[in-house]
C-alpha cells in the first residue's frame, strides 16, 4: 500500500428529519406530487408489493416513502433521463464551484504509484481523471489504474466518450489505465475481496437504497490500508446561509433542470435526495460503524472527523481499512 494513501488521512446520535411535508410551501409539495406521478408511471405494469413477501420495506426516494425493490428503478431512471447534459447541468447548478470540490477532493486524497482504484457511481468518469490526473502530473507516474463502477450505462457511456478526448485512451490493453463496468455500489460482486487500494464514490451515495450496505462493500473490497473516500452533499449549519441555500436548490435548480435538460422532475428528485441524506456527523459514525477508521480531529477540519467544504455544502469523509 503506497504510503502516499495513507498519510493523509492524518488530517456522533443521528439528526432525524421530517419524513412528510408538512414544513413546505404549496407549490413544492406540488412538484413533490408531481414527480411522483411521474416517476411511478413510468415503470409500466409495476407489481405492488404485497405484505411479507420482503419487498414491502420502506425507504426514500426524495421525500416519498417507496419499497426498496423499486428505488434502484426509480433512480436508473433520473439517471438515464439526465446522463447527456449531466455535466452541463452540474456546472450550472453549482456555477462551477463542483469542480473546485472534485479538484479539493483528489488533492486531499493526492493518489500516487501503483494504485488500483475503484470509483463507484463514477460513470462520466469525473473523479476517475483526476485520479489519473494527480497520478501523472504531480508525480510523474502512469503505474495508477482506476476501475469505474456505476449501475447506469447511460452514465457510463458519458464517461467513455470523455475519455477517448484524452490522454488515456488507448487499443492496448496492457497500457489501459482507466476501465469501465456496470455494477451495483450495494454488490459489488466482480471485485475480488481485498483487492482495492482506494476507493472513490463522489455524490453517489445518497442515490444508493442501502448506505449500510454500500459502506461493507467499501470495507470488504479494499486491502488492508487501503482508503475509502467519499464526497457527498452535506447540510449547512449556519441557519441564515441554510435557508439561503434551500430557497436556491426548490426554486431555481428544477427550473435549469427544465431549461438545459428539458427535465424537471429529475433534479426536483436530486435536490431532494440531498435533503434527506444523513448529516455530516451521522454519516460519519455509519462509515465508523461499517468498520472504518476515521481521521483524527485536527484543526485544519475543524475538530471534526470530516471535511466540509464552502460552508457545508459539500463534505469529504475519510476511512482507513485496517
Amino acid at each position: 500500500m503506497n504510503r502516499s494513501v495513507i498519510r493523509s488521512i492524518d488530517r456522533a446520535r443521528p439528526i432525524r428529519r421530517p419524513t412528510g411535508l408538512e414544513n413546505y410551501s404549496p407549490t413544492q409539495r406540488k412538484r413533490h406530487q408531481d414527480l411522483n406521478h411521474r416517476f411511478v408511471s413510468s415503470q409500466p405494469n409495476q407489481q405492488q408489493p404485497q405484505p411479507g413477501d420482503g419487498t414491502d420495506r420502506l425507504t426514500h426516494f426524495g421525500f416519498r416513502d417507496v419499497p426498496e425493490n423499486l428505488k434502484q428503478k426509480l433512480v436508473g431512471n433520473v439517471f438515464s433521463s439526465v446522463a447527456s447534459s449531466y455535466d452541463l447541468m452540474n456546472d450550472a447548478m453549482s456555477l462551477g464551484i463542483h469542480r473546485l470540490w472534485k479538484d479539493q477532493f483528489i488533492k486531499s486524497i493526492d493518489p500516487n504509484g501503483s494504485l488500483n482504484c475503484l470509483d463507484v457511481a463514477g460513470g462520466t468518469a469525473d473523479i476517475a481523471l483526476r485520479i489519473l490526473d494527480n497520478s501523472r502530473l504531480m508525480h510523474s507516474n502512469r503505474d495508477t489504474k482506476v476501475l469505474v463502477v456505476d449501475i447506469n450505462p447511460k452514465m457510463l457511456e458519458e464517461g467513455q466518450k470523455k475519455v477517448r478526448r484524452t490522454v488515456y485512451h488507448t487499443n492496448r490493453e496492457e497500457d489501459r489505465q482507466i476501465d469501465f463496468r456496470v455494477g451495483d455500489a450495494e454488490d459489488l460482486r466482480n471485485v475480488e475481496d481485498g483487492s482495492v487500494d482506494l476507493y472513490t464514490i463522489s455524490f453517489g451515495i445518497r442515490n444508493c437504497t442501502n448506505i449500510d450496505k454500500v459502506l461493507r462493500e467499501a470495507y470488504r473490497v479494499l486491502k488492508k490500508g487501503g482508503r475509502f473516500s467519499c464526497l457527498e452533499f452535506g447540510k449547512v449549519q449556519n441557519p441564515i446561509l441554510s435557508r439561503l441555500y434551500e430557497a436556491y436548490s426548490f426554486n431555481v435548480i428544477p427550473n435549469l433542470g427544465h431549461i438545459i435538460a428539458s427535465d424537471r422532475d429529475s433534479y426536483q428528485y436530486l435536490v431532494e435526495s440531498i435533503q434527506k441524506f444523513p448529516s455530516q456527523p451521522e454519516f460519519a459514525r455509519m462509515i465508523e460503524e461499517a468498520g472504518f477508521i476515521l481521521p483524527r480531529p485536527s484543526r485544519e477540519n475543524g475538530m471534526k472527523r470530516w471535511a466540509d467544504l464552502s460552508f457545508g455544502l459539500a463534505s469529504i469523509h475519510d476511512g482507513v481499512k485496517l
